[in-house]
């Protein structure tokens, strides 16, 4: 009995996928619930898992080709398969594993390793079964070359002035990526206003409390994201129309506040939304961005924890970067970007003093917000943050 595998049902964000890898091939044995292929959309990659034990008999889509929604892409033969690890152990001896070269490897794996031109022959998987993870990639050393050459072979090396090139395919994520962002620069009225804010009460604040704050809250620890977050709600409170977006010819005013935080991985940049920051303390905050952190490094983040968001918050700091223009995230109509803390000389009542100083910029659509109220916007969040006491009473 043929069972189908189709691919899973997209979101509505979600037009279509490219199937990225094939972990299994025709006639291989495959259990239910086993990792058999990966779909990459303009989000998230996709894991698709074998429906039932058997065998797979055909293949309908191969790596490359575009899926749609439901799609259906392989025909599983209902049966028994040997389990994997009997198989395993039950390997002839002289008979190689499976390795790289058969498909063992995890597709953020393999993308790490062309990246780093890293051959995946010489990598020692530690995943389940000898699978080649992300991890492996990144902890791999090359071993030393053997001390002599083999008689009758030359090792070729670049040259000194060689022009080298390498052609890789663009990624789904990071056409999508490009494709957006032209599409920003051609339908919205971008304008950044700029401000800049005196970080020392606020890095006092942490310091004073960043251990009380770690231990009581099982080792998050203190950051500056959970204050910007708390006070951009408050700001976003306060001008909602920061806070709509456009559709159509139609402004659609939020009752809430869903914050999005940048975050950059390897495949691209992702925004992870924080579903009503307007209830969420600056410890759920930080935990919230600490696990989005690690689920998108893990490529582990869902379409939905991707979809929507009314505000989007940027630290290009964190990179250093001291100053810069935010792109707007559409459909929403602003963003903040923050950046790199730097001592710098001000003006204090007459005086000349050294500041640890960030600045800010806000990103928004000219054709809903006005040039009065996003300047307005960007002091309030200035004042939260030089008097984080503000925020704690909601003042």
């Amino acid at each position: 009995m043929a069972i189908e595998i189709k691919a899973p049902s997209y979101p509505e964000s979600v037009q279509e996928g490219t199937l990225s890898t094939w972990h299994v091939k025709v006639g291989d044995s495959v259990t239910r619930d086993e990792l058999i292929m990966e779909i990459e959309t303009d989000k998230v990659v996709l894991e698709v898992v074998a429906p039932a034990t058997g065998k797979l008999v055909d293949i309908l889509k191969k790596e490359g080709d575009i899926v749609v929604s439901n799609e259906l892409v392989a025909l599983i033969e209902a049966g028994a398969a040997a389990p994997i690890e009997q198989a395993e152990d039950s390997a002839p001896m002289g008979e190689q594993l499976p390795d790289a070269s058969t498909g063992m490897v995890n597709p953020s794996a393999k993308k790490l390793a062309d990246e780093r031109g890293i051959n995946l022959d010489e990598v020692a998987g530690t995943g389940k079964g000898g699978r080649i993870t992300k991890e492996d990639i990144v902890n791999y050393a090359p071993t030393a070359a053997p001390s002599s050459p083999v008689v009758g072979e030359k090792e070729e090396e670049p040259r000194l002035g060689d022009r080298i090139e390498r052609r890789v395919a663009m990624t789904r994520m990071r056409s999508r990526i490009s494709e957006r962002l032209l599409e920003v620069t051609h339908t919205t009225a971008s304008l950044t206003t700029f401000n800049e804010v005196d970080m020392s009460s606020l890095m006092g604040l942490r310091a004073q409390y960043q251990t009380e704050f770690t231990k009581m809250h099982d080792g998050t620890r203190l950051g500056y994201m959970g204050f910007f977050v708390k006070a951009a709600v408050e700001a976003l409170k306060r001008f909602p129309l920061v806070n709509a977006s456009i559709d159509g010819k139609d402004i659609v005013y939020h009752g809430y506040q869903d914050v999005g935080v940048a975050v950059s991985t390897e495949r691209g940049l992702v925004v992870p939304v924080l579903r009503n920051a307007e209830n969420m303390s600056i410890a759920s905050v930080e935990n919230g961005i600490t696990e989005f952190a690690g689920k998108a490094r893990d490529g582990k983040l869902t379409i939905d924890e991707m979809t929507g968001g009314t505000f989007t918050i940027t630290n290009g700091g964190v990179y250093g970067s001291l100053i810069s223009t935010p792109i707007i995230n559409p459909p929403q109509t602003a963003i903040l970007g923050m950046h790199k803390v730097q001592q710098r000389p001000i003006a204090v009542d007459g005086e000349v003093v050294i500041r640890p100083m960030m600045y800010l910029a806000l990103s928004y659509d000219h054709r809903l917000i006005d040039g009065k109220e996003a300047v307005r916007f960007l002091v309030t969040i200035k004042e939260l943050i030089e008097d984080p006491a503000k925020i704690l009473l909601e003042i």
